[in-house]
């Protein structure tokens, strides 16, 4: 089932990270046929007075006053940068549907809006992955990921040197639901963009302790032979739902690691894996490789749930 042609819910905060989001956005839009929506959530603070035993009635007027002139600059302002993005798109050649403007926190207010509007994809840039920087900006992205009933494509600046969703296409797959959905969605986008579409399957390997080190080889070999078998069998349903695969990649290792690192080693111009979902334990031991891909891959990173 195809999700194109959709609404393309472009998340934007006005940063370089953004931008590159906009015109990875503005591209697939035209490219899938698909209506394109631009928001910018800001936050701002309850409206309230200081709670001081010695404050004054009149003192709490006033503070309520400069809350208020508080509130309209910062509208005021994140209305200018909403304009100035949904021009940057339309000066690109792009069509905007519609435009949104939502206050509160950003990550629930995004995904709210997207399923709101019934967006199929939600685009949005992230902030790299530098220490407190990232800690304090980048969590957005992964909430929107972690929360979202739609496919997430998250776009980083790498330098500003590639032309995104042209190329190579990795998609990696699991034997899930949710890489099959996936896998439908990497195959449109790698026909409607005249991408090469990889495959990759990663068999995990546990280190287990044997005092036989020709024991530990046997069951490696054991577990290889099952992801050769698993990745056969993903090709066999990307082909028959009309992908041609460039090149299949079997991998073994943990899945984040060795997609990130294929990524790079193919040039990929983005990255497509399933998601798990966010149910507590079965999230913690599973959904965990496509939170990480997100964080460490070089590329865009679209993640799709079922």
């Amino acid at each position: 089932m195809s999700i194109f042609p959709t609404k393309i819910l472009l998340a934007t905060d006005g940063s370089r990270e953004a931008e590159l989001a906009a015109r990875t956005a503005a591209d697939l839009a035209q490219k899938t046929h698909s209506q394109l929506h631009v928001v910018h959530a800001f936050g701002i603070s309850p409206v309230g007075p200081p709670v001081y035993p010695e404050a004054t009635d009149l003192q709490s007027v006033e503070y309520e006053a400069e809350t208020e002139e508080g509130q309209r600059i910062s509208e005021r302002r994140a209305r200018e940068v909403l304009q100035e993005e949904v021009e940057k798109v339309r000066s690109a050649g792009s069509t905007v549907a519609g435009e949104h403007l939502i206050e509160g926190r950003v990550a629930p207010g995004i995904v709210g809006l997207a399923e709101e509007i019934v967006a199929g994809l939600i685009v949005m840039g992230s902030r790299g992955r530098g220490g407190i920087r990232r800690a304090l900006m980048g969590s957005v992205s992964e909430s929107v990921v972690r929360h979202a009933h739609c496919p997430v494509l998250v776009v980083r600046d790498d330098e500003g040197q590639r032309d995104y969703l042209l190329g190579r296409i990795l998609l990696a797959v699991d034997g899930s639901e949710e890489a099959s959905a996936a896998a439908r969605t990497a195959v449109e986008l790698a026909e409607r963009t005249d991408s090469e579409l990889h495959v990759v399957h990663v068999g995990e390997v546990t280190p287990v302790y044997h005092p036989e080190r020709r024991g530990y080889l046997a069951r490696y070999e054991e577990l290889q032979d099952q992801a050769r078998r698993l990745l056969g069998e993903q090709l066999d349903e990307v082909k028959s739902a009309g992908g041609t695969v460039s090149r299949a990649h079997l991998r073994m290792g943990r899945p984040d690691e060795e997609i990130v690192v294929l990524g790079e080693e193919i040039g990929a111009g983005l990255i497509v894996t399933g998601s798990r979902g966010l149910g507590g334990m079965r999230r913690a031991l599973m959904g965990s490789a496509s939170d990480s891909i997100v964080r460490h891959a070089h590329c865009p990173v679209l993640v799709v749930r079922e």
